[in-house]
């Protein structure tokens, strides 16, 4: 099978011949249709970022879609032939890649099936990205008549965060690149910033001088950026960072509850997103599709940082 892979943390992502995986007791092996690439993706490939355990060659990606080919040893939860879609974080990283033709799994990893009519290559941008979205906004509650600010809103996360937000009846400030601004209106937000145009926090400020109830960060890398955000929240708010950089005892301090978040994959999670975009109550947001061979330039700069939406590979 086809696959792209790095030889170690740092190499130059490559698509090269594997042997087809064969499933184990009580695994699926899933012939996939679709890859959708996350910042995480890039992070493994480029070394930024190197957990263990792993594997190598490594073979990237987590999320993916695609039919159920064959059915290992006590294997019973999935039947040949159904469609099913996924994040396959699984350790050792590499064992479960997603830029490939296939991956054999156990039928215990977050999975779940694709809805009718829902297409493989949309079902591949949801995991990481929709379940994020969903997620942050089962986190925080009752979101109703609260003002959510959403700092990267034309994202993959963002966007699915400000629809869930809304839906949920949040008056939601989406900071968009104005060639956005459309969208991310269309998806329920009441207020747009464009971050390139004027200073974000001052904007916010300006705008809402009694201050803001939450804050879902999902750009900022550095704490000091997420900090000034972070001073938006007013006392008993909430601030969150999908990058680890809140300081949690320091918000504290503030009156405000500091949140590090990590998604929590489940297939009930992923299932939940998935009915809703097939129900038409979210949509994906813009999916720019690519082949397998065009993968690695993708994983790689200036490529590597999409303006907005998902990039899926069409396996």
């Amino acid at each position: 099978m086809r696959a792209v892979t790095v030889t170690d943390y740092g190499a130059t992502p490559a698509v090269v011949e594997m042997p087809t995986p064969e499933p184990g007791p009580r695994q699926v092996l899933i012939r996939l249709r679709a890859a959708g690439m996350n910042p995480m993706d890039r992070a493994l490939a480029s070394g930024a970022w190197k957990p263990l355990p792993a594997t190598f060659p490594m073979v990237l990606g987590a999320d993916g879609a695609g039919v159920v080919e064959q059915l290992g040893p006590g294997a019973s939860r999935f039947s040949i032939g159904d469609d099913v879609f996924g994040q396959l974080l699984i350790a050792p990283l590499g064992s479960a890649g997603t830029y490939a033709e296939y991956v054999a799994v156990t039928e215990d990893a977050p999975l779940a099936r694709v809805p009718r009519g829902l297409d493989d290559v949309v079902a591949a941008a949801l995991p990481t990205a929709g379940g994020a979205g969903l997620a942050l906004v089962d986190l925080l509650g009752p979101l109703a008549g609260k003002t959510v600010l959403i700092v990267g809103a034309g994202g993959g996360v963002g966007s699915f965060a400000t629809q869930f937000a809304a839906n949920a009846g949040a008056s939601v400030i989406a900071n968009v690149r104005v060639r956005d601004a459309g969208r991310v209106r269309a998806y329920g937000a009441t207020e747009t910033i464009d971050y390139a145009a004027i200073d974000l926090p001052d904007a916010v400020r300006q705008a809402h001088p009694d201050h803001i109830d939450v804050l879902i960060d999902v750009v900022n890398a550095e704490a000091p950026g997420f900090a000034a955000l972070a001073s938006l929240v007013r006392p008993g708010g909430t601030a969150v960072s999908t990058n680890y950089v809140a300081d949690v005892e320091a918000l504290r301090a503030a009156g405000i509850t500091g949140i590090n978040f990590a998604l929590p994959t489940s297939s009930e999670l992923f299932e939940r997103v998935a009915r809703t975009v097939a129900e038409a109550r979210v949509v994906a947001p813009p999916i720019t599709r690519i082949s397998l061979e065009e993968a690695p330039a993708a994983l790689n700069p200036p490529q590597a940082r999409p303006a907005s939406g998902k990039i899926v590979i069409a396996v």
